[in-house]
């Protein structure tokens, strides 16, 4: 009984590595519709954010391991949906201002997600990093009006 768990276990691990998901690390994209901020925020964004929401992810070691990659990579398509930071200036104003509404709340309750600090420690936002975050969002809100 235990063997036969272990196989089926086993085959329908090794078949599952045959669905495909797929977004890739690097889009396309021109340097010219990047988001724009100071030094520090940049520093920011690409230590704690870019993963998920740019058109540069750097994949973990284990996104090519289904279901894990299934995971990873939803979780990274959707982050670009929401907004794409290397995709800025082509969002229209009304984008642009919900998103660095919505930006202070992201901070405080999920982002990055759990799940990814995990595994990335060096993305963990600290209270510090959140207030420049707040103030940053709140100023460029602010001039986009």
């Amino acid at each position: 009984m235990l063997k036969s768990f272990w196989f089926w276990f086993f085959v329908t691990f090794i078949a599952i590595q045959f669905i495909p998901v797929d977004v890739p690390a690097t889009l396309k994209d021109n340097k010219q519709e990047e988001i724009e901020a100071p030094k520090e925020i940049m520093s920011i964004l690409k230590r704690s954010c870019y993963d998920c929401h740019s058109s540069h992810t750097t994949y973990p070691w284990y996104d090519q391991i289904a279901p894990a990659s299934w995971f990873v990579k939803n979780h990274v398509k959707n982050g670009r949906k929401l907004v794409n930071f290397s995709k800025w200036k082509t969002y229209d104003s009304e984008k642009q201002f919900k998103v660095m509404d919505k930006l202070p709340k992201s901070i405080v309750i999920r982002m990055p997600m759990p799940s990814y600090l995990w595994m990335h420690k060096d993305a963990t936002l600290s209270k510090e990093d959140k207030k420049i975050l707040k103030e940053w969002s709140l100023n460029l809100k602010e001039n986009i009006k």
